[in-house]
């Protein structure tokens, strides 16, 4: 300061100091007035109005400063920053804003701009509907009195053209009524040629197809007739034929069991009057036969050979089966052949020798 006094201040506090010292003893007294104010704003107070800032700073850090003759001439807010980012914080949603609320300026403004423009098209539109209608109305006008003229000379034309439509019409209808006259007498001379002509295919139809269908027919049913007959008679005659058979057979049948039964019943009297001999004689005529049964395996050897070194080997095998023969016949039979005199006399011991 130039006054004398806040310079006697200035020399008390600064002479023999260098303007670094002289600069960081101001720039303290400023930086502790800064923190006071800080503490009696807000973070957006502090970053969105920075001038009202500057200006409680010089406000409340002039009269300290003046007492050490030193005067604030200008105080600015360079920057206010941190370090959290907080303050970019603000700036972004301050620049959002921004942005958000140009855009919405442009929106609305091309809104006004297409509402302007809307409203002069409808203008011009409006103008010339009007101008349309009117030449519209004109040339309808024209048009329906040209077509009420072309009417008068259409319906006059119509006229003559319907009036001669209807003679032409007329004549034409005459013409057509003697063509159906002709047309039916010509049809009736067709009917009655074609009547005709139907009763003569009937006819030879008849002749040609009908009689010889009708005979064929009455042949072939007569000789299906005949061959029926043919065939009943036939077989009539072999069912005549089996029935003689049999009755031939039956008769034979019976007359042959008559006699079985007449001879069996004169072998039983016989049998009775003659007691056991009438059996024995039975068993001898059937021992033929058991012997024949018996030595049928032995009719197919041709030679049988005995082996035994003494000689009368062979005559005791003979005798010995002799022996049993009688043993044997009373199993199968019943029949002692031991107690038949004859038979006694073959198994002796003498005509067992002699054979």
């Amino acid at each position: 300061m130039t006054e004398n006094e806040l310079l006697g201040y200035a020399c008390e506090q600064f002479l023999g100091k260098s303007v670094i010292e002289i600069k960081s003893v101001i720039l303290q007294t400023l930086e502790g007035h800064l923190r006071a104010i800080l503490g009696t704003l807000t973070v957006e107070q502090i970053y969105q109005d920075r001038d009202r800032f500057a200006s409680l700073v010089r406000e409340v850090a002039a009269p300290d400063v003046g007492r050490m003759g030193i005067e604030i001439l200008s105080f600015t807010i360079k920057d206010v920053y941190d370090k959290v980012e907080y303050l970019s914080s603000l700036g972004k949603t301050q620049t959002a804003a921004v942005q958000r609320d140009a855009d919405i300026g442009v929106a609305e403004a091309e809104r006004d701009a297409g509402i302007r423009e809307a409203e002069c098209k409808k203008e011009m539109m409006d103008v010339k509907f009007v101008a349309d209608t009117k030449m519209a109305d004109s040339k309808r006008e024209l048009e329906m009195q040209k077509a009420s003229f072309n009417q008068e000379v259409n319906t006059k034309k119509a006229e003559a053209q319907l009036a001669y439509e209807l003679q032409a019409a007329k004549e034409q209808q005459k013409i057509r009524l003697e063509e159906i006259e002709i047309e039916v007498v010509q049809r009736k001379k067709q009917i009655t040629i074609e009547e005709k002509e139907i009763d003569r295919t009937e006819k030879e139809l008849i002749a040609t197809v009908r009689r010889p269908a009708e005979a064929e027919a009455y042949k072939m049913q007569q000789l299906a007739e005949g061959q029926k007959m043919k065939k009943v008679l036939t077989a009539q005659a072999e069912a005549e034929k089996i029935r003689c058979i049999g009755e031939a057979e039956a008769a034979s049948i019976e007359a042959v069991g008559k006699a079985e039964a007449e001879k069996m019943r004169l072998k039983a009297e016989a049998y009775q009057q003659y007691g056991e001999a009438a059996k024995t004689a039975l068993v001898l005529e059937a021992l033929p036969k058991i012997a024949s049964k018996v030595a049928a395996p032995l009719s197919k050897t041709n030679e049988i050979v005995i082996l035994s070194g003494e000689g009368s080997r062979v005559t005791g095998e003979v005798n010995r089966l002799l022996a049993e023969l009688p043993v044997s016949v009373k199993a199968l039979t019943g029949v002692d052949l031991a107690k038949i005199p004859l038979l006694q006399k073959m198994t002796s011991p003498q005509c067992q020798a002699a054979v």
